[in-house]
């Protein structure tokens, strides 16, 4: 059983990990136009639920930084953003997908070794 030390430890280490894998996730998720919504719930269903309090504020900081763009319209009667991958958005993604790949292989294999005795204490 885990001391509320140790709890709290791993908790602040599970959000650290998680920051930047939530902006990977929208990223990947906004492949197809959005709205907030229906963006929010599209990212519950796959496994990285984000509160609305963190969504917001990275899709504004996403388009400032020229990532996304988004756009007013109606839809069933109600003013809606719908928000989209810019292509500098597009090329990001894949550069941050290939980097994602790349610490993950190097993080298995550095745990590979670990295991099996070799290169290390």
């Amino acid at each position: 059983m885990w001391s509320t030390q140790d709890q709290a430890l791993f908790e602040n280490l599970r959000l650290e990990l998680r920051r930047g894998s939530v902006i990977l996730a929208v990223l990947a998720a906004l492949r197809t136009e959005q709205y907030g919504y229906t963006l929010r719930k599209r990212l519950e269903e796959g496994g990285m639920p984000v509160d609305e309090g963190t969504l917001y504020p990275l899709l504004r900081r996403l388009e400032s930084q020229g990532l996304l763009e988004s756009q007013w319209r109606e839809e069933d009667k109600r003013k809606k953003r719908f928000y989209r991958r810019t292509p500098a958005g597009t090329e990001i993604f894949a550069r941050l997908m290939a980097e994602w790949q790349s610490i993950g292989e190097a993080v298995a294999h550095l745990h590979t070794v670990g295991e099996s005795g070799h290169g290390g204490q």
